[in-house]
């Protein structure tokens, strides 16, 4: 996920996920067949695919009112958008639905599922699917800031604040900014929970979705059945400066198959070191580059900095299909040829920006993450650097803060049966938070890390069957997960033809 170019990128994100939009029902609402589920009633709508030639996903959507501030009962109230997806068997269906948690934070499960439907395939048959907008996102009350001046922030704490400054004056005329946390989102949870009627939930998370999850299971472990863990951050962990330093962990991993590929080791050098001196070169001397727009065609130019490069090569490096073309776009750009590599970035801040809600990302991270937004010597020469958490420590400075539980940050723990998976080379959720997770007083605990994936894995490989065998019986050890080695490492680019034959 990104925050906006300013930043690159705090916050724990689902990459693969794309961002669709929910459209209305093509029957008219006089005419649509109504469905109960508990004390909900919902109507026909459809799911935007996020391929222009796929289907609409059918669903049933509703909304249910929630209190802004539990504490003031008679206040302001959020209309949480829900959608339920019924299972295919509706003779007997299982009574435990799942529920989906979406990444971010600042992403909407209702608009990212359909990216990852075909994941659920299996498990739809007996299960309903049940998506809620975290309020501050999607439909649900969204605390989305205009990005109009945010580039021209650059990385200057100060540039960073008052820009900061102007969003949360726009989005206090609509929200009290300090109730749009994690825990506020679990009690909503538990609402929609007890509105649905269902007594257990299987709760699958994906990347900030996970601390969803766990804080859920914390408060209310009765009513969850399993836990899908994807990509995921330890309930422990303080998520301010951990970013600099797991990328060019995850960079010099999948850097290292360019070495040992004497083809791309012949063409593009090393991508790490050129990728440091264009870097270096840029932030001494930002310079101007035609490129053609990818969406338009429009021939366009415009500055290129170091933070363009940085943030292109972050949410490259999430999915490793995508970042093989890292080093050929590094490797043209250390010869002062940008275009394609600008074209590209652009084209992602464009997409990511369209997928985020920056005002709820920031009452998330400024309260339950800000005290750990600290600089550090080591991370000073980075591809992040120290930028991103300076400027997002500043805009904390500002942005009001919610209640953060005393124990919020405690280990999940407990016999429930999580399943926890992550990939060899995550960028931002390194495989050791997966197994800190699962070895911290989880008896029933199962963690899988997915050779040459990167973040967000579920759908990689045979993932999608043994999640389905998970949903179905509960129990993560008994897995037979063999089938995940026949993953292969996708081989670096060396030219714009591809890689090596």
């Amino acid at each position: 996920m990104t925050v906006r170019p300013l930043m690159l990128s705090l916050a724990i994100v689902s990459a693969l996920a794309a961002g669709c939009t929910q459209q209305a029902p093509a029957t008219p609402p006089e005419a649509a067949t109504l469905r109960t589920l508990g004390s909900l009633t919902f109507k026909p709508c459809s799911l935007a695919s996020p391929s222009p030639y796929g289907k609409p996903m059918e669903a049933q959507c509703t909304t249910l009112d929630v209190p802004e501030d539990r504490s003031k009962p008679g206040g302001r109230s959020i209309a949480l958008n829900v959608a339920w997806i019924p299972p295919s068997n509706s003779s007997d269906p299982a009574a435990d639905p799942v529920f989906f948690l979406a990444g971010g934070p600042g992403q909407a499960a209702v608009a990212t599922f359909p990216g990852l439907a075909p994941v659920f395939k299996d498990v739809m048959k007996d299960r309903g699917i049940v998506l809620v907008d975290q309020r501050g996102t999607g439909k649900s009350n969204p605390l989305n800031c205009k990005s109009e001046g945010s580039e021209a922030s650059g990385g200057d704490p100060a540039a960073a604040r008052a820009w900061i400054q102007g969003c949360m004056d726009a989005l206090s005329a609509k929200a009290d900014l300090r109730r749009y946390t994690t825990t506020d989102a679990v009690a909503d949870l538990e609402a929609v929970r007890k509105a649905i009627g269902a007594d257990k939930v299987n709760l699958v998370g994906v990347s900030y979705g996970t601390r969803m999850a766990q804080q859920y299971a914390l408060r209310h472990p009765q009513h969850v059945r399993t836990i899908t863990l994807d990509s995921p951050v330890p309930n422990t962990l303080g998520l301010g400066n951990i970013f600099a330093g797991n990328l060019d962990a995850a960079l010099q991993a999948q850097f290292a198959l360019c070495k040992e590929s004497a083809a791309c080791k012949g063409r593009m050098g090393d991508p790490r070191a050129e990728l440091q001196a264009v870097l270096a070169r840029l932030r001494a001397n930002p310079v101007p580059v035609t490129y053609r727009d990818g969406s338009t065609g429009e021939e366009i130019t415009e500055t290129i900095t170091a933070d363009h490069v940085a943030g292109l090569v972050r949410m490259y490096s999430y999915m490793p299909a995508v970042g093989a073309l890292l080093p050929q776009l590094i490797h043209e750009a250390s010869q002062g040829r940008y275009a394609n590599l600008m074209a590209l970035a652009k084209m992602m801040q464009g997409d990511m920006a369209e997928s985020m809600s920056m005002g709820m990302q920031m009452s998330v991270i400024c309260t339950e993450d800000g005290g750990s937004m600290v600089a550090r010597a080591e991370d000073a020469e980075t591809v992040l650097g120290n930028r991103m958490v300076e400027a997002m420590a500043a805009m904390c400075e500002v942005w009001p803060k919610g209640d953060k539980p005393a124990d919020f940050n405690t280990p999940l723990k407990g016999d429930l049966p999580v399943l926890v998976l992550t990939g060899e080379f995550d960028p931002v959720t390194p495989p050791k938070y997966g197994e800190e997770i699962a070895s911290k007083a989880l008896p029933n605990a199962r963690w899988l890390d997915l050779k040459g994936q990167g973040h967000n894995v579920i759908g990689a490989g045979c993932m999608p069957k043994l999640f389905a065998q998970f949903i179905e019986k509960a129990d993560a050890k008994a897995l037979d997960a063999k089938c995940l080695d026949k993953l292969a490492y996708v081989p670096p680019f060396t030219s714009n033809n591809g890689w090596e034959p």
